[in-house]
């Protein structure tokens, strides 16, 4: 906060000036003006908040200086400093505008004491002013959302406030709607508040801003005014921002009453951002009679999609979904519910095929979320296709592998009498022996060494129980050697030792 000090007596400018620590209280002490003439050019240089003058000066007093404060600079805090402890000098400064009287000859606490009460009553006049704008301003918001989404009863306008806060005419006027969408920032939120900021300032109009889109409600002179200034407006917006807009136009309406129909018209426009794309500008007028597309997929693309799904080609489906979409889209009756109810029966079908080649599947009503109306739904078919073909591709290759992992346990219980090493099982059958291991726990919910051990120690029980073969005999035939160690690894795994389980059994 900026102080100005003004009086013609250099001890008394200079020792205020100097003496007090201005910067401990969070004041900035400008260079102290010798004259009335002076001080005000200075003003209004340098736009002080608190100016400090005496009242006797030379051609220009203290009082004439405060009155012109007050009327050019009104929330400008001023203090009369006097030599004379006149009230009459006191009053005749409040009349002018000054909001405090001193002594030259106060000590420096009371000076500053009055300076701080100057700050504290400028930072309360500030605190005021903002909450009364803002006040206003969220008043305005919810007037004019009002007025867009659900019209205004005649009884909230009699008054005439509202009209005057939205600033609409009771006359006839032009009044139109228009639904922009900004694209080309990473960061989309601040992306459309740059933008609302930009064309709000241009187009003097109110803007409501939505997630994903701003509304402009843009009042025109005649109904008849061109467009002109829009499209500079818009160009100009795309140009300084880098990015791309969208705009959905309602109908010119010629009264306020008629606002809420604009709204309805553009909302459903913008619905055909994903239809029209090609386009940067639609009218209602070049929708508002489309009956709609086709709605179901033909038994030719069922057959080609699962073509696609099966060969399990991603760059292939990303291409087919883009060109079915696209020929949907140059149908001039395609609406956006007919877009969705058609990609909807493709999805219908990528889920009844998945059904087909995997019994267990039951996938309908998990994958028919992932299309969302009219926001890019050709994306959502994709992502949901894609995802189907993955589980397709799990069951495939957990079938696969199934295949081989039953032809290796097959051979390892033919061979648990010989030495069974993974390599020796893996090249059996031709799989690479990191990638059958991997894949042999995960099928058998063991890794390889144990799962052979447990066939081992059955084999053991077995032959311990239905022969008489020495115990010598049974290690030799599970594949040990070592007669200590197999009694010692058959103890752990059964509980029992060799001879005890054959006693028990």
């Amino acid at each position: 906060m900026k102080l100005l000090i003004v009086d013609d007596e250099v001890i008394i400018r200079t020792g205020i000036h100097q003496v007090i620590d201005w910067s401990a209280i969070g004041i900035t002490a400008l260079q102290p003006a010798a004259s009335g003439e002076e001080a005000w050019q200075q003003i209004h240089n340098e736009q002080p908040h608190i100016v400090m003058t005496d009242i006797r000066m030379g051609a220009m007093s203290g009082l004439e200086l405060a009155s012109l404060v007050r009327n050019h600079y009104p929330a400008t805090e001023v203090i009369m400093l006097s030599g004379y402890d006149d009230f009459a000098y006191a009053q005749q400064a409040m009349r002018v505008g000054a909001q405090d009287y001193i002594l030259k000859t106060s000590r420096p606490e009371e000076i500053m004491e009055a300076v701080l009460k100057a700050k504290q009553r400028w930072e309360a006049r500030q605190q005021h002013d903002r909450i009364g704008h803002l006040n206003v301003h969220l008043l305005k918001k919810q007037l004019l959302e009002q007025l867009l989404t659900e019209g205004m009863p005649e009884e909230q306008l009699a008054g005439g406030q509202v009209l005057e806060l939205l600033e609409l005419k009771a006359e006839n006027r032009a009044y139109q709607v228009i639904f922009l969408t900004v694209s080309g920032w990473k960061d989309e939120q601040l992306l459309l508040f740059a933008a609302s900021n930009i064309i709000g300032e241009a187009l003097q109009c109110d803007i409501s801003l939505r997630p994903h889109h701003m509304v402009l409600l843009w009042k025109q002179k005649t109904e008849y005014e061109q467009t002109r200034t829009l499209s500079t407006t818009f160009a100009n917006c795309e140009n300084l921002l880098k990015c791309s807009i969208f705009a959905a136009f309602g109908s010119i309406v010629p009264h306020y009453e008629k606002i809420r129909q604009s709204y309805v018209e553009a909302e459903r426009a913008l619905a055909y951002v994903h239809i029209v794309s090609d386009r940067r500008i639609i009218q209602y007028k070049d929708i508002q009679h489309r009956t709609g597309g086709r709605t179901v997929c033909t038994r030719e693309e069922e057959n080609e999609l699962a073509t696609i799904l099966t060969q399990g080609n991603r760059a292939t489906l990303a291409h087919w979904i883009q060109e079915i979409v696209k020929a949907q889209v140059l149908d001039e009756q395609t609406t956006p519910e007919s877009l969705l109810a058609y990609l909807q029966s493709i999805l219908v079908s990528a889920c009844r095929w998945l059904e087909r080649m995997v019994p267990e599947e039951r996938t309908l009503s998990e994958f028919r979320h992932r299309l969302l109306p009219n926001h890019e739904v050709e994306a959502g078919l994709y992502r949901a296709c894609c995802a189907i073909m993955e589980r397709y591709q799990q069951y495939d290759e957990r079938n696969r592998a199934n295949s081989y992992i039953q032809r290796a346990m097959f051979y390892i219980r033919e061979h648990l009498h010989e030495s069974l090493s993974l390599q020796q099982v893996a090249a059996y059958v031709h799989v690479n022996p990191n990638h059958f291991s991997e894949v042999f726990k995960r099928e058998a919910g063991m890794n390889y060494i144990d799962f052979v051990t447990l066939e081992r120690m059955g084999l053991a029980k077995e032959l311990l129980t239905g022969s008489e073969r020495k115990i010598s005999q049974v290690a030799s035939d599970c594949g040990y050697e070592d007669v200590k160690y197999f009694c010692k690894l058959f103890k752990k795994h059964i509980g029992l030792s060799p001879s005890q389980y054959r006693q028990h059994n």
